[in-house]
């Protein structure tokens, strides 16, 4: 019988074989040290995530707050349930939206050439570092209304967030206490921006106004909501943009299929983020007992949505462990499913569609010097860290 746990070694080393027997032996797979259930073919995932009926996430969405309980589950986005989720989500929802993001698609692109002009002459950049982190995190500035002179600190303080020890489970002393850090500097965004009073211009601005169960949003609420979009948009893209350099370098006919129709990137992308998607896992309580794959699912107990491991499942996807450009699946999970799904969703693919089309454009030939290459070898959120090429 399989024996998962996702801080075992070989798990950290890469989790996909695990996926593989989960999927085969115990699909629906007891952690019983952690009362935790997991799920890892996409039709359980996929279901699970529309029903609210058995599943809440008031109690949290990450391991810290359902396992470790090392922080309490913050009153966020991310952990409400609707109807008390609904309102608010949906006027959050409205700037994320196709419209919005084709309209900041002349200053992504702007960004982007910006960063590869400091170091195009070089012939050599690390575009984890230097490309994807910088245009992440500025776009997110962009979007959310954070101030792009804090741009630097923002990554810092989100890379201390997850920063993990070998031999500790989840948080460390040093994630904690950046995460309270981060807490202070949003409430002050939130506090500061409370004087304007002119028509919204960025979501900071909804939350200000918003209004939850007939009441303002205090300074530190507004904080906890813009933790997800301060997460979310400066750390998880940059880990699927390395992937899909890495990739395309791997598979050089598919790359200059892209060189030679740039139209294709945007399908290519969807690919690269079904094959790598970087969050291993969100996670759901259960708050009324049910049935699942033959097994009970219990009030109280946890569930881990495995998104990389549904994303592989060939229930759903022909050849999975292929990377396949020209694949066209109707359904992936690595912005996650129903009303918790990703609210950057539409900026990542805005992102990686004019990172990929600038890459591409001046490099079309470029080289990954894969002795350079570090992973972030964490739990939670997967991917390089470093990833240096040559052109």
């Amino acid at each position: 019988m399989i024996d998962y746990d996702p801080f075992a070694e070989h798990v950290l080393d890469d989790p996909h074989p695990t996926y593989r027997r989960l999927r085969e032996e115990s699909p629906v797979h007891y952690l019983s040290r952690h009362e935790t259930w997991a799920l890892s073919r996409f039709e359980d995932v996929w279901r699970a995530s529309e029903d609210n009926e058995h599943l809440t996430a008031l109690r949290g969405t990450s391991w810290a707050y359902l396992v470790t309980r090392s922080i309490p589950a913050l009153p966020n986005l991310n952990h409400m349930d609707p109807p008390a989720q609904t309102a608010l989500r949906a006027e959050l929802a409205a700037w994320f939206m196709p419209r919005r993001v084709r309209r900041l698609e002349p200053a992504i692109r702007a960004c982007v050439r910006e960063c590869m002009q400091d170091f195009e002459a070089e012939g050599r950049a690390d575009v984890a570092t230097q490309l994807g982190q910088r245009v992440a995190v500025r776009v997110a500035c962009m979007a959310v209304g954070f101030p792009e002179s804090d741009a630097a600190y923002i990554v810092d303080l989100v890379k201390r967030f997850l920063s993990r020890e070998e031999g500790l489970e989840g948080m460390t002393q040093a994630g904690v206490e950046a995460f309270g850090e981060m807490i202070a500097y949003l409430e002050g965004l939130a506090r500061e921006r409370r004087s304007y009073t002119g028509e919204a211009e960025h979501p900071l601005d909804v939350l200000i106004r918003a209004e939850v169960e007939g009441a303002r949003l205090s300074d530190e609420l507004i904080g906890q909501h813009l933790i997800l979009l301060l997460v979310g948009g400066t750390e998880t893209f940059p880990k699927v943009f390395c992937s899909a350099v890495l990739r395309l370098a791997q598979h050089p006919d598919q790359r200059a299929e892209l060189v030679a129709e740039p139209a294709r990137i945007p399908q290519a992308l969807r690919e690269c983020l079904r094959y790598d998607t970087p969050t291993q896992f969100l996670m759901r309580s259960v708050k009324r007992d049910f049935e699942l794959g033959g097994q009970r699912l219990k009030e109280g107990q946890s569930v881990m949505f495995l998104y990389p491991s549904a994303n592989r499942d060939g229930r759903e996807f022909q050849e999975p462990d292929r990377f396949d450009i020209h694949r066209r699946s109707p359904r992936i999970l690595s912005f996650g499913h129903g009303v918790h799904r990703c609210l950057g969703g539409h900026f990542a693919e805005m992102e990686g569609k004019v990172l990929l089309e600038e890459v591409l454009a001046r490099f079309p030939d470029y080289r990954v010097d894969e002795k350079g290459i570090v992973h972030d070898r964490t739990e939670f959120i997967r991917g390089m860290a470093h990833l240096p090429i040559e052109f």
